[in-house]
């Protein structure tokens, strides 16, 4: 599957773009700044139906306006294609149509058309706290496994319900029990996908991140998890006079984290920014080689700006690695004009290139 073409109103700095792609291999160069992140973005976002960067849909607008539109034509393997097309009014008025037909609920569009993006904010991943970790683990398996989605959304308005009940004094016990086993039967689904799918990442970006590195470090990833002992009714009957103090859940897989580690010690502290964004760039190839094995469909895949502070042997690898045959539809995105021309000079595939300016591209 790839994207042929993409039309865009209003979106970010982009204001008015009818762009059409090459199936392959798609470069964007410019400043920063001038809408290279924000192009890949609102592909993102008819995969996805929301930023890769922002969780609040009040920064998708073009300043000054009120709403944003993006319309999408795909081009599935078989040759039918598929038109895409989402509009947001207001933070809390989206629509997303699929060949004229609107979904009665957005989450049915996730997993449609697999994406996998690279971007340098994926050093939250590594820098920030569990929830980027466990945002990542939620977006892949989303993606490929329409129970978990449904399970993991059922979960946190379980979860929401529990919270809302422990700041209600005297707390009903036997509402809190029924909402225990029903957030139990959700968490064992999630705690077992996560815990498969950490075990094939780290296998999986352990093999690119050696390809990267020469093989000069070994990384690994282990996933954490509160049901790694017992389950989750036992642990709400162990934490049940914390909770009521605290007025909160404070055990559950709204907890669980993933450890990232190089030669068995914490890569965030260990790690240069090169490891690091070796790292991250293998984790996401992982990622989409994941994808594609479980979903059975090529995944679309975004690198924005992910050569800056690799050195140029890594740099030609990645670009050895993405322009073969494993990849489908590729789009990248560079400031450095000199580096950019050496990659369309490496490219053999078909490709097209583009420039940008304050949010109006040109084809090269």
């Amino acid at each position: 599957m790839y994207l042929s073409r993409i039309l865009i109103s209003n979106f970010k700095n982009i204001r008015s773009a009818d762009l059409a792609f090459s199936k392959k291999i798609n470069c964007i160069c410019g400043n920063n700044g001038e809408g290279k992140t924000n192009l890949l973005d609102a592909i993102y976002y008819l995969s996805m139906t929301k930023s890769y960067f922002h969780a609040s849909d009040a920064f998708t607008f073009t300043f000054g306006e009120s709403s944003a539109a993006l319309n999408g034509t795909y081009v599935r393997d078989d040759g039918t294609e598929d038109k895409i097309s989402l509009r947001v009014v207001s933070p809390n008025d989206k629509t997303v149509k699929r060949n004229g037909k609107a979904y009665s609920r957005l989450s049915e569009h996730i997993g449609v058309i697999p994406i996998v993006m690279v971007s340098p904010s994926d050093t939250g991943l590594i820098r920030e706290g569990g929830d980027e970790r466990r945002k990542f683990m939620n977006s892949l398996l989303s993606q490929v496994d329409k129970e978990y989605l449904k399970r993991i959304q059922q979960y946190n308005q379980l979860l929401a319900q529990r919270n809302k009940l422990l700041k209600m004094p005297p707390v009903c016990m036997e509402l809190l029990d029924t909402l225990n086993e029903q957030m139990d039967a959700h968490a064992d689904y999630i705690y077992y996908k996560r815990k498969i799918l950490c075990e094939e990442l780290s296998s999986l970006a352990r093999e690119y991140y050696g390809a990267l590195s020469g093989s000069k470090e070994e990384i690994s990833l282990r996933y954490v998890s509160d049901l790694d002992q017992v389950p989750l009714t036992e642990l709400f009957a162990r934490a049940l006079e914390r909770d009521l103090f605290l007025k909160y859940t404070t055990v559950g897989i709204q907890k669980d984290d993933v450890e990232f580690s190089m030669n068995g010690y914490p890569i965030k502290k260990c790690g240069s920014q090169g490891q690091q964004k070796s790292f991250l760039i293998a984790l996401k190839l992982a990622q989409f080689r994941l994808m594609k094995q479980m979903h059975g469909v090529t995944p679309v895949l975004l690198l924005d700006d992910v050569f800056d502070k690799l050195d140029m042997q890594r740099v030609e690898y990645l670009l050895e690695l993405v322009a073969g045959d494993a990849f489908g539809q590729i789009f990248i995105s560079d400031s450095n004009k000199v580096r950019m021309g050496r990659i369309l000079d490496a490219v053999l595939n078909d490709h097209k290139s583009f420039t940008v300016e304050r949010g109006v591209f040109t084809e090269q």
